[in-house]
């Protein structure tokens, strides 16, 4: 068999970073750790080619010289997937899919000869075997869990790392909390499965063998779902790992805000790399995370959670929603301060929305307030349901937020906010390479000669490098990451606001 593996192409978003990528001349952010993983699983004796649309161009000539062409996206992917699904069609090339936007949404896509849904380690085994046979089936699904443990080493010889920001890896699947909106646990479940440390450090001696010494990102969507067995295992043996690795790798997450809580376990993850993770704040309002059943939110000064894991040694980036059902008028002004106040400076706001499967789509199914399709992309201004709030105050309100927390003022203040509370450990990875050089060059060039926001730039660049010269690397990385998240919000405050079901009237557009 010629297999070739393809991941569509993502559309310009908050967490592309595209504009940010230029400066320092990666072309994506990470590599599609899932295919690569998938790639791992198949006969060793078939060939195998894997294109990245967010890195090369998928050429007419390298999906006519595969058997069979294996897809795996996102909700976000959804425009670039069915492009690929047409040009295999119409070059009479066979298509697998598998990945989050089919396991949830596969009914949408005609035109797939085989939908491996699911997770893998389940349904790979049994499609490969029918298709051994000569009869493989046009759905595999299963809702079983499996050990990942199991799970192989992605095939990392199929990319070029040097077209990415980051590499990344995966430690557990699922999630122990039951937030509303979050499709997480309908794809992994709520059981934290984990891997041994053998094979975390394994999955970490890949990429050290192959040559990286960058950033690499833990892709959990709560790393410390499991908090015992990363204090007593995993922990332990990533510091010791990196000791004789002359500590390569920075080393990045996800968690959730109780992180917080327990000290021990954030200075052992300081001291095995990690100098950042994303956050779930998603609002500073008590009524809506009662309403999103965001239990660990709760009941907590959320700034001082914030404060605490920074002071430790880890940058907080957060996640923000605002159009919940409970959100009072006031909510873009206490969106706006508790940003700034906070010092998070990669501050992702997004309008909720429904993913398919999620409970809350269920809720606005039974209360007839479902729209379109979620387009995956909820910094966009769209909304897949009707809210409570004035559609149009709503969305004026959302883009007022982004207008000011990404303005250049607004954005530096949060910059120095942060680093007057960051205190970073001295064993973070910091290989000076070429490209950080030519970053710097062009940080100089772009935001302190021609942005409007310019003095702000060298405000920070200069009261950084005189008062605070070990941040200084970070700091530029940081208004790098500024300029993209304003080119993004540019893109999305330049749209008309018009309610989806104002026109034709909701009972004709609810699903």
């Amino acid at each position: 068999m010629k297999i070739l593996l393809v991941y569509p192409q993502y559309p310009d978003t908050f967490w592309s970073f595209r504009h940010a990528l230029k400066f320092v001349s990666k072309k994506a952010a990470f590599p599609p750790l899932g295919l690569l993983t998938v790639a791992a699983m198949l006969p060793g004796e078939w060939e195998k080619k894997l294109v990245d649309m967010n890195v090369t161009r998928l050429t007419d000539g390298d999906i006519e010289w595969a058997d069979y062409v294996f897809i795996s996206a996102m909700v976000v992917q959804q425009n670039s997937v069915r492009e690929v699904i047409t040009r295999c069609k119409k070059l009479s090339t066979r298509i697998v899919a598998g990945g989050p936007l089919f396991t949830t949404g596969y009914e949408e896509f005609d035109g797939v000869d085989h939908f491996v849904l699911g997770e893998a380690e389940v349904t790979m085994p049994p499609f490969l075997e029918d298709l051994k046979e000569g009869h493989a089936r046009h759905i595999y699904t299963s809702n079983e869990r499996p050990d990942i443990s199991k799970t192989p080493i992605p095939l990392w010889s199929l990319i070029n790392m040097k077209n990415y920001s980051s590499m990344n890896v995966q430690y557990s699947r699922g999630c122990p909390f039951n937030c509303e909106f979050c499709d997480i646990i309908v794809l992994n479940g709520h059981k934290p499965r984990t891997k041994d440390r053998e094979q975390v450090l394994a999955e970490l001696e890949a990429l050290y063998h192959r040559g990286w010494r960058s950033g690499v990102f833990i892709v959990d969507d709560n790393f410390i779902g499991n908090k015992k067995k990363l204090k007593l295992e995993i922990l332990p043996a990533i510091i010791e790992w990196r000791k004789g690795r002359k500590y390569s790798f920075a080393l990045s997450t996800e968690a959730s805000i109780n992180i917080a809580d327990d000290e021990e376990l954030m200075k052992l993850m300081v001291d095995a790399g990690f100098s950042t993770v994303f956050v779930g704040i998603e609002t500073p309002n008590a009524e809506s995370l009662v309403e999103c059943a965001k239990s660990q939110n709760q009941n907590r000064d959320l700034i001082a959670s914030v404060k605490k894991i920074q002071n430790y040694g880890m940058e907080v980036q957060g996640g923000f929603i605002v159009g919940f059902d409970s959100d009072p008028l006031s909510i873009f002004k206490n969106q706006i301060d508790f940003i700034q106040k906070s010092g998070i400076v990669t501050a992702m706001v997004g309008l909720l929305n429904a993913p398919l499967g999620t409970r809350l789509y269920q809720r606005l199914k039974n209360e007839n307030r479902l729209l379109k399709t979620f387009t995956g992309d909820n910094t966009d201004c769209s909304l897949n349901f009707i809210p409570k709030m004035d559609y149009k105050t709503l969305i004026n309100g959302y883009k007022h937020i982004l207008n000011t927390i990404y303005s250049p003022r607004r954005y530096y203040e949060r910059v120095e906010t942060f680093l007057r509370e960051y205190k970073p450990q001295e064993k973070i990875a910091s290989r000076l390479q070429f490209h950080h050089i030519r970053a710097l060059v062009k940080s100089i060039w772009f935001l302190g000669i021609r942005e409007k926001g310019r003095r702000y730039y060298w405000k920070l660049f200069l009261s950084t490098l005189l008062k605070q010269p070990r941040k200084f690397p970070l700091s530029i990385s940081l208004a790098v990451y500024g300029y993209h998240f304003r080119k993004v919000a540019e893109k999305y405050l330049s749209l008309p606001v018009e309610d989806p079901g104002s026109s034709v009237g909701h009972g004709i557009n609810v699903v």
